[in-house]
């Protein structure tokens, strides 16, 4: 794809989306980091029913570092069962706290060399945090935008810091920011694993992927009787 090409993908995308927001629910830097980081291999969804305040959800027994350290492994596991992986995360999630207080004074840093050192939080986590919550341009890739970027030609690469970069040098700078959310929610919601559903896909025109699905495979009629 070409430059000039990924300006008008992104642009249909924008087009389409013009405030797009993260799916994850949050209420400080702090609530954002922990969700993040329970947000790996798991979907938004699960993520916010586990945390949901209104719902006695970990966010309402613990939403800042020192509460949640307070709560303990133990008790962070009970709220995030349903979650994958939850007894690693609730071991991170503790860990990732106790260094807030112990070398940030209890705020989440906003430089991606000190989130990158908490237990847990890696370089998509710290890409999230950052755009987020701090408003700096950055770009989060993860499996959704992997594909989508090697699928559709718009930035291919083996490995996720390949399509990061070319993401990053082909998207204009003020559309950074939003530019994950457009992708990552084209991604879950269109260009799907399985099969993308090119037929409702804003941006088709201008995908170099062969393979496109234009027509809705047809729905199986329920037997009568």
């Amino acid at each position: 794809m070409s430059a000039a090409q990924a300006l008008l993908f992104l642009g249909d995308l924008r087009a389409a989306t013009p405030v797009p927001e993260t799916e994850l629910h949050f209420r400080s830097p702090f609530t954002l980091l922990v969700a993040v980081v329970l947000s790996a291999q798991a979907t938004d969804a699960s993520v916010n029913r586990a945390t949901d305040p209104e719902r006695g959800g970990l966010f309402a027994a613990a939403d800042t570092p020192a509460a949640m350290v307070a709560l303990g492994v133990e008790e962070v596991g009970r709220h995030i069962r349903t979650i994958g992986l939850w007894q690693g995360k609730a071991r991170n999630v503790v860990a990732l706290s106790q260094q807030l207080l112990d070398r940030h004074g209890g705020g989440v840093p906003n430089d991606r060399e000190a989130l990158e050192a908490l237990p847990g939080v890696g370089r998509k986590t710290a890409s999230v945090v950052l755009s987020v919550a701090f408003e700096q341009a950055e770009m989060a890739v993860d499996t959704h935008i992997f594909r989508l970027g090697n699928r559709t030609g718009l930035a291919p690469g083996k490995n996720v810091l390949e399509v990061e970069r070319e993401l990053l040098k082909r998207c204009p700078a003020e559309w950074l920011r939003d530019a994950h959310h457009w992708l990552i929610l084209h991604g879950r919601y269109v260009c799907k694993a399985r099969m993308p559903e090119c037929w409702r896909c804003v941006a088709a025109a201008h995908c170099n992927y062969r393979d496109k699905v234009l027509v809705a495979p047809a729905t199986r009629a329920t037997p009568r009787g």
